[in-house]
């Protein structure tokens, strides 16, 4: 049976917007989620890492969705984050998935207590079977510390009828196209790196799970459409000149730069929580040079 992960080529890890005090910012998050969908994006990723879930409760992450679904309608694709590095923990959010209206449901590779690749295995089955939504596993070696491997990635395709794709963010192209070449039909990757949107998709992949579409959203958009209508060039030349913007925006940990890209564009998203601190001086310099290049101080608007 094919897989069904109909959840477009671009999707936005939204940010989480605070008020002044750090608490949620419930308007500015609908105000976000409705832009960012009117803007290019054509679903978006809640309570991932851009949206600083290590430091929200997973009672705010739930409020997180529910207040991005109330705001956009019940048409969106949204997918939440819902997972931790406890397996009884992360089930008390996928439990919450479908009443909250979610899409589907992203499951991040547990981070620092590094399983074996069989309790990968279990954890993401168990959280897959736990709720009736497709699910799309989170691969981010460099958060996590620990790479899942093909092979257990295509185990878990094979087995688990509805997780259905994988936000893969290893950078080992090699293991994108061991994927890609011998998954079920259906089964989609998504590039966890706005850098490596063009080479995910030369190795079979399907899409992106953006930060940059936070700000280019369109563009890149348009990247991946002219790719995919055999124009490698004319996507090759887009990709040069979103790069720049693409690399700076991860000068700083993620979502240091793009939060204060946001908040610099007119976009009110607030500060970030500690550990995360605000952009230094010279991040700053760096990302508004960028961004007034493409005229970005301008371009967003909620």
């Amino acid at each position: 049976m094919a897989k069904e992960a109909n959840f477009g080529r671009v999707l936005t890890a939204m940010v989480t917007p605070f008020s002044a005090d750090g608490s949620l910012d419930h308007e500015a998050i609908g105000d976000l989620a409705r832009a960012l969908l009117a803007s290019g994006s054509e679903g978006l990723v809640l309570t991932g890492t851009t949206g600083e879930t290590p430091t929200l409760s997973i009672e705010e992450q739930v409020e997180v969705w529910r207040t991005v679904r109330k705001a956009v309608g019940p048409d969106a694709t949204l997918i939440a984050g819902a997972s931790t590095n406890s397996t009884s923990e992360s089930l008390e959010m996928v439990r919450e998935g479908a009443s909250a209206g979610m899409t589907g449901l992203m499951f991040t590779v547990p981070y620092y207590n590094k399983p074996p690749q069989e309790g990968l295995f279990r954890h993401f089955k168990v959280l897959a079977e736990a709720t009736p939504l497709p699910c799309i596993l989170y691969n981010i070696p460099g958060r996590t510390s620990l790479n899942m491997t093909a092979e257990t990635t295509l185990r878990l395709a094979r087995e688990i009828p509805n997780i259905v794709g994988i936000k893969e963010a290893s950078g080992i192209m090699e293991q994108v196209r061991a994927i890609t070449n011998a998954a079920p039909e259906g089964f989609r990757v998504w590039s966890g790196d706005d850098s490596a949107t063009l080479n995910v998709l030369e190795q079979g992949g399907w899409g992106v799970v953006s930060v940059a579409s936070h700000l280019v959203g369109a563009q890149i958009g348009e990247m991946i459409a002219t790719y995919v209508r055999g124009d490698v060039a004319g996507a090759r030349a887009i990709e040069a000149r979103l790069m720049p913007l693409f690399d700076v925006l991860f000068i700083e940990t993620n979502p240091i730069p793009v939060k204060f890209a946001l908040n610099h564009a007119g976009v009110r998203v607030g500060g970030l929580r500690l550990p995360m601190i605000e952009a230094s001086e010279a991040v700053q310099a760096k990302v508004s040079a960028e961004m007034a290049k493409h005229r970005l101080d301008v371009a967003v608007r909620v």
